[in-house]
């Protein structure tokens, strides 16, 4: 019989290598943590919710989603902080009840593969990420920096290109769906230069 994973659905999507700050009160969240925090590794799955809202349960998620693994956790009066990191992707076989809080049977996505045929293509994708960064943040107040350092793993580094770039959560969603490391890179670059441009249109001059 396939185990049950415990499951977290936000608003925002996770990718591979990328940290996700949360601050859990919800009572069903309380207790998956404690469930997760008696296992090895201590981690949960992460998928964004297709429709509804975080709070309260109802919502309509997708399929596709990153396990975080917790690095950080701390009591906060009736709450936890914690920082947790995505590590493997994932699609959901089949949805669980939410008893007491959301699980499902999951089937793990094999890692993608890097070739050093790719180097360049990295190469050209982080200096895109990292200008339309620099270029947007003339206009609006960003998450990330465009000198931010990341992971020296090519594939790692790739994933979290992704994270940091000018990308819609959808757009995250669909990285996620990536079966190579190239299709990563230029769903990245495509999507980071979209995003670039709706800043300027919004905020720059006209």
């Amino acid at each position: 019989m396939p185990s049950a994973t415990p499951m977290f659905p936000l608003g925002s999507a996770l990718l591979p290598g990328m940290p996700l700050p949360l601050r859990l009160f919800e009572p069903r969240y309380l207790a998956m943590l404690q469930v997760v925090m008696e296992r090895q590794p201590t981690d949960f799955g992460v998928v964004l919710i297709e429709r509804g809202t975080e709070a309260g349960g109802g919502e309509t998620r997708f399929d596709v989603g990153t396990m975080a693994t917790i690095e950080q956790i701390a009591p906060d009066g009736e709450t936890f902080v914690l920082i947790a990191r995505g590590t493997t992707r994932f699609t959901v076989d089949r949805w669980l009840p939410d008893d007491p809080y959301p699980q499902a049977e999951i089937s793990e996505l094999a890692p993608l593969e890097w070739s050093d045929e790719l180097a360049s293509a990295l190469i050209v994708a982080e200096d895109a990420v990292r200008t339309h960064l620099a270029r947007a943040a003339e206009f609006v107040e960003l998450p990330w920096s465009a000198d931010i350092v990341l992971d020296d793993d090519p594939v790692e580094r790739s994933w979290q290109l992704a994270g940091i770039a000018l990308l819609g959560e959808l757009d995250h969603v669909e990285a996620l769906r990536s079966t190579s490391v190239g299709e990563l890179l230029d769903r990245t670059v495509t999507g980071s230069q979209a995003g670039l441009d709706q800043i300027l249109f919004n905020h720059g001059p006209h």
